[in-house]
């Protein structure tokens, strides 16, 4: 199967992965052809791509994480994020609020527990988010990419538990910032800029004087945005005085904002992510962390229709470790008919580069 933005996706495709409404409950199950009425209704929710199987990419594509808990997940997040206004200063300690906490904590160890008996530590996400819902998708994606970079790094377990509960409310903050300016499709103006980068203090504040969260796990709200080179906010922070935890949620959620898209932004191509965070390796970002980020993510799916730099259309067939953008593909559509079916690894075709995604023939 294969990602294509909803806007290429044909009548009578077939859909490969189940897609849930904004309530986590089943919209259109896989392997349901789809008529022009359904993807209608798709693009109404505001769900952008969706997965499809066809004769390019039949075999399925495995998420780290099993479907149904990351639903799971990113329901409890909303659950959170969206009463956190609705609490009253009677409601502050008390068993109304700390459920929702108990809740993310619990949440945190299933997806530690899960991650960790995969045995493919190699990073391909495919979440089908809508925009609806894009804060609390967004959440689980970046606990689940930070957790990833975590056992790479081989943090112990307790270090990855404030590591996870820290992601899923690293962006607790924005639940006090106006919906109008976290949905707004145009360019943020210089004031509205400000108002939603006072997220990260927010957040902090609000973490620091509810739930009793370990330092480690609430540090994470207010430094996510700090960089290295001291020119992130809101404590201007360098390399050495920003946590650890911090640094890898920090790359954690840029990846996911580039490569998934954002409600005023559009993703960016996938090697253009890894280059930019490549490139900001020790400015922005802990260089040593990039490094080991970048040897363990799947930029280009299995099954991926690709334009290669030579105009060959190809399909991806495997990614090798530490070399996320020069993977093995099938060769499809060429002028050369002898290099049609053919596999190339990139690896050993230094000159041949991934120009573009393609999503039909």
């Amino acid at each position: 199967m294969r990602l294509v933005p909803i806007e290429c996706v044909k009548p009578n495709s077939i859909i490969g992965k189940t897609l849930y409404d904004s309530d986590g409950r089943v919209l259109v199950r896989e392997g349901v052809t789809l008529s022009e009425g359904v993807i209608s209704k798709i693009k109404n929710i505001n769900i952008l791509s969706i997965y499809i199987i066809d004769e390019y990419s039949s075999e399925e594509i495995e998420d780290i994480i099993k479907p149904e808990l990351r639903q799971k997940a990113i329901i409890t997040i909303k659950e959170a994020f969206s009463n956190i206004n609705r609490l009253t200063v009677a409601d502050k300690f008390s068993k109304k609020e700390t459920v929702y906490f108990e809740n993310i904590e619990n949440m945190a160890e299933n997806l530690i527990e899960n991650i960790l008996s995969n045995r493919n530590i190699l990073l391909s996400l495919v979440d089908i988010r809508s925009m609806d819902n894009y804060i609390y998708s967004h959440s689980v994606n970046v606990a689940v990419i930070s957790l990833i970079i975590g056992i790479t790094l081989k943090l112990p377990k307790k270090q990855l538990q404030h590591l996870c509960i820290g992601a899923l409310l690293h962006d607790v903050g924005k639940s006090f910032i106006p919906k109008e300016i976290l949905m707004k499709e145009e360019e943020l103006t210089p004031e509205e800029t400000l108002i939603l980068k006072q997220h990260s203090t927010l957040g902090y504040k609000y973490l620091s004087d509810s739930y009793n969260l370990s330092a480690h796990s609430k540090v994470i709200a207010l430094q996510h945005h700090e960089r290295c080179d001291g020119l992130g906010y809101p404590n201007g922070l360098t390399n050495g005085e920003i946590n650890i935890l911090s640094k890898i949620v920090s790359i954690a959620n840029a990846y996911d904002e580039l490569s998934s898209g954002r409600p005023n932004k559009k993703a960016m191509f996938p090697s253009d992510v890894l280059e930019y965070l490549m490139s900001n390796a020790g400015k922005i970002f802990d260089y040593d962390i990039v490094i080991t980020f970048c040897k363990i993510v799947i930029p280009f799916s299995k099954g991926t229709l690709v334009e290669l730099s030579t105009g060959d259309i190809a399909v991806v067939q495997e990614t090798l470790p530490n070399f996320p953008l020069r993977p093995i593909v099938k060769i499809l559509r060429s002028t050369d008919s002898n290099m049609i079916n053919k596999e190339v690894n990139l690896i050993d075709e230094i000159s041949t580069v991934i120009t573009s995604i393609k999503y039909e023939l």
